[in-house]
């Protein structure tokens, strides 16, 4: 019996002396122990209500917000990302007739490369050309992703085109400024708006 718990205190002794030498020594910036426990609740949280779909939807409220913000709208928070963050992405963008790169782009230019970037479609390269393969969309019922087209007064060919997002807001590389987002509110764009178009998605 008295040899039996020798054995057991032994074996606990190495184990313990084993626990030590493993563990790393506190560095001057904090303990590295407790710095890699920090990180343990993303990836193995036991807490019920907070699980992977929760911290999904905290990192997806993250960005619309800072989407929100740089494009200036007011987000559903169901709109494409891919759109939202593409078309981010371009704002500031000079604007270059003939063109469709970073370094420069006008409206259709700018138009085609969100949509071949974001939902993997090529479109026609004019604004007019977009216009005949899309399918209209009352005013009030446009959806982000939907095109918006101008022209400047009846029976003129269209001149410009752009990209819905949400609340009469749109995206579009304007002469005056470059890839940018404005209203449909505004009293130059609520006069030439001439009609909305929905692009087929396969």
């Amino acid at each position: 019996m008295k040899n039996r718990i020798l054995y057991c205190l032994a074996a606990a002794s190495l184990a313990l002396s084993f626990f030590f030498e493993q563990a790393p020594a506190p560095t001057a910036l904090g303990s590295p122990v407790a710095a890699e426990a920090s990180l343990l609740p993303d990836f193995l949280s036991t807490d019920p209500v907070e699980g992977p779909s929760t911290r999904a939807s905290y990192r997806d409220s993250i960005q619309y917000s800072q989407y929100a913000q740089a494009l200036g709208v007011k987000l559903e928070y169901t709109e494409n990302k891919d759109l939202l963050r593409t078309v981010t992405d371009w704002l500031g963008t000079p604007y270059h007739y003939g063109s469709n790169s970073k370094r420069g782009t006008d409206c259709s230019g700018f138009v085609t490369r969100v949509f071949k970037e974001v939902y993997g479609i090529t479109l026609q390269r004019s604004s007019r050309s977009m216009f005949e393969n899309v399918q209209r969309v009352a005013k009030d019922a446009m959806q982000p992703g939907d095109l918006v087209f101008f022209r400047r007064g009846p029976g003129q060919p269209i001149y410009h085109v752009g990209i819905y997002l949400t609340n009469g807001k749109f995206a579009h590389s304007a002469t005056n400024g470059g890839v940018m987002v404005s209203s449909l509110h505004q009293a130059y764009y609520q006069r030439n708006f001439y009609a909305a178009g929905r692009v087929a998605h396969n």
